[in-house]
């Protein structure tokens, strides 16, 4: 079953926005109440401004980056994505649930084997770390 427009039409957007790597209309298709969870975070990121920073953060750290299969179903996607860090390839999955409107409301990363996962952690934590922290605290 295909997705719903509105969560096509974000889709499509965000595949753009990957191929081009501009985020610059990222907002746009995120929810002001999305979550994102991390394949390495111990609690979920609450928000639209940390959503946005973890999305394109982790987009311009991946090399390589492809989507290889799609799973859609009415508001749900699941992206199957390979990229490599380094020396270390991974598999990963991008878990994606719309709202009415269209827009992300939850996004989950699950990543492949454990050493892409503890490279992704450590290369996220170097790049934004203290601004994770910042908006956390700020939230």
């Amino acid at each position: 079953m295909p997705l719903v427009p509105a969560a096509q039409k974000s889709l499509t957007n965000w595949l753009a926005m990957i191929a081009e790597n501009d985020f610059h209309d990222l907002p746009s298709i995120i929810a002001a109440d999305a979550v994102f969870r991390s394949p390495v975070g111990l609690k979920p990121y609450p928000g639209r401004e940390l959503v946005c920073l973890m999305l394109s953060t982790a987009a311009r750290i991946f090399e390589d980056f492809r989507y290889h299969r799609k799973f859609l179903n009415d508001e749900n996607a699941a992206l199957e994505f390979s990229a490599h860090i380094g020396d270390i390839e991974l598999k990963a999955i991008h878990l994606i649930r719309f709202n009415a409107a269209g827009e992300f409301v939850e996004i989950e990363k699950l990543v492949r084997p454990m050493e892409g996962a503890k490279a992704l952690g450590s290369a996220m934590g170097s790049s934004i770390g203290p601004q994770i922290r910042a908006l956390r605290a700020a939230a």
